[in-house]
């Protein structure tokens, strides 16, 4: 049964400088809502409410956000401002949240392998808050868990993207054995368009099985000198199963500027508006 969700957040959010010198970029706020609490809203649907953090220096507004502050809800307590706390409360309500130190920026591989300390022995679900996810129905982890239930091996996210794009991804191949759901044959990091084995890229959703720890050990740092979550996949692959889904939703990539304004405006308007109107 998955109940962990592992949530990698030690990178220093350079593209969003000056802004993120002293604030987390997943702290970033679209409309009034802080960019992380969306996957951890995302992850809580799925049925995952055991959260764990994997923090840097500079990351203790994430904590203080999933926390009580008595501070302040004493001071807006009866009033008309209370309720702009309800769905944060909520989601506090809803999980518990543990936190880690990934001591030196050595790549997602490690980062997810300084996570074991809060997962154990036991299968857990990896977001990436840079993307957000969304889809009317069932959220994008929410459709993974259930291709979990039924096959029990690591599984990535994927979507097609431009070609141009290739190079900022982990890219997949692999055969199609039912519609949107592929077994891996191979995974490439950021390769050049050239090289690329297809134009399906991974994105920040995963579901791994708890060998992929002992996988990340053997793996050796590889594209820009980092330990790659997508060599040890591959491995893994190779040895057993790793699938592949073309998940239903939308997704934006609030790693750049330009995908976190659009991601601002989309959310304003199909979101908030609906929302402060209803």
């Amino acid at each position: 049964m998955l109940k962990k969700c592992l949530f990698p957040v030690a990178g220093y959010g350079t593209r969003f400088l000056p802004a993120t010198k002293a604030m987390p970029k997943e702290m970033l706020p679209l409309v009034n809502k802080p960019l992380v609490q969306y996957g951890v809203e995302e992850a809580i649907e799925a049925g995952l409410t055991e959260i764990g953090f994997v923090t840097g220096r500079g990351k203790r507004a994430i904590e203080d956000h999933f926390d009580t502050n008595f501070e302040l809800e004493q001071q807006i307590a009866g009033t008309g401002k209370e309720r702009y706390l309800d769905c944060v409360r909520q989601v506090i309500d809803s999980a518990s949240f543990s936190y880690t130190r990934q001591g030196e920026m050595r790549g997602l591989g490690d980062a997810i392998l300084q996570g074991q300390r809060l997962i154990g022995d036991e299968a857990f679900a990896v977001v990436l808050a840079d993307d957000l996810c969304l889809n009317e129905e069932v959220g994008v982890l929410g459709q993974m868990v259930q291709l979990y239930k039924q096959f029990r091996c690591s599984i990535v996210a994927v979507e097609e993207v431009p070609k141009e794009q290739i190079h900022k991804f982990g890219v997949i191949a692999g055969n199609e054995i039912k519609p949107d759901l592929f077994q891996v044959t191979d995974m490439v990091e950021k390769p050049s368009a050239e090289d690329a084995p297809s134009n399906m890229a991974i994105i920040g959703r995963y579901i791994l099985t708890p060998d992929i720890f002992d996988l990340i050990r053997e793996t050796p740092p590889g594209k820009n000198g980092e330990v790659q979550i997508t060599d040890a996949l591959l491995t893994q692959a190779k040895r057993g199963c790793v699938l592949a889904y073309r998940f239903k939703g939308r997704r934006f990539d609030c790693g750049s500027v330009d995908g976190f304004i659009e991601a601002t405006n989309h959310v304003y308007k199909n979101i908030y508006l609906p929302g402060e109107k209803g």
